[in-house]
């Protein structure tokens, strides 16, 4: 299904959405969050309680933002780092691929309102039994730069190495490495001649209406938030053989996936979201509802 956002309303809502990222504001917030992240966490909860309810955040993923997904080995041990009312739920990244209880390890860059940097996170895909919407279900995360979640609050940079770019040769290359836990992603992995095929639409549509935190993560009393974006954005994807994909570790969630991926995909296009500085739930449900919002924005 094509989008019904207008070409010219599209740039508009680029620009727009590139325009909150400020390098000089964002270089001032990462002091900022070191301080609070020395605070008690009921503070730091409150803090966040009475920011500024602004919807406008800036959230760019950088191009060759790169996913692989697993199986599911252990569901009794993947549904111990999931929320209240979720359950695991059957998926898959592309359209045609058979749905499994998935863990998706995903890798990108990103530039936002508030920081900037690399980072890998680990999701377990599950459905929001009040809603019956799917959810990405962050449980682990490394990054070079701040960060917050419910369930640990502010946070500086846990890694010791962070590297996620391309090369002249047609790869990407990946080589993240906590310096906190056993945490490490490495790989590098051919997207010159890669085919774009299509994604399944309710994973990366409905699923980033829908994102939630679990494992350590998690904190009682959270709501699952949403991103603002062309649904185009997540029509389709560069789908990479999984044997091309040179994997010289990848330690997320390994106790309870599979240990190679049955899926790999990679976006060769910067991604532009709008969201709020801190999780809060979205009345928006699906394509229709993203198409208006874009257009609302897009001045």
């Amino acid at each position: 299904m094509e989008s019904g956002i207008e070409p010219p309303a599209l740039r508009r809502f680029v620009a727009h959405t590139e325009s909150k990222v400020s390098p000089k504001a964002v270089a001032a917030l990462y002091s900022r969050a070191e301080i609070l992240a020395r605070m008690p966490s009921r503070a730091q909860r409150w803090i966040v309680s009475h920011a500024r309810g602004d919807d406008g955040m800036g959230f760019i993923v950088e191009p060759y933002c790169f996913f692989l997904a697993y199986e599911i080995t252990d569901p009794d041990a993947a549904t111990r780092l999931l929320p209240p009312h979720y359950r695991l739920a059957p998926t898959a990244m592309f359209a045609d691929e058979t749905p499994r209880l998935c863990a998706i390890v995903g890798a990108f860059t990103l530039h936002t309102s508030v920081f900037w940097g690399a980072r890998v996170e680990l999701y377990v895909i599950a459905e929001d039994t009040r809603s019956g919407m799917l959810t990405w279900v962050i449980c682990d995360y490394e990054s070079n730069t701040i960060n917050y979640g419910p369930g640990e609050g502010f946070a500086g940079a846990t890694t010791d190495r962070a590297v996620i770019t391309t090369t002249h040769a047609g790869e990407v290359v990946i080589d993240v490495r906590s310096a906190q836990r056993p945490n490490r992603l490495e790989l590098s992995a051919p997207v010159h001649g890669a085919a774009m095929a299509p994604l399944d639409q309710r994973l990366w549509i409905e699923g980033n209406l829908s994102v939630d935190y679990g494992g350590r993560l998690q904190s009682d009393g959270s709501d699952p938030f949403g991103l603002v974006f062309d649904p185009d954005e997540m029509r389709q994807a560069l789908r990479i053989d999984p044997d091309a994909v040179a994997l010289a570790a990848d330690t997320f969630g390994a106790a309870f996936r599979s240990a190679t991926p049955f899926e790999a995909a990679c976006f060769p296009y910067a991604q532009h979201f709008l969201t709020s500085s801190f999780s809060r739930p979205t009345t928006i449900r699906d394509r229709a509802g993203l198409e208006r919002a874009v257009r609302e924005r897009s001045g």
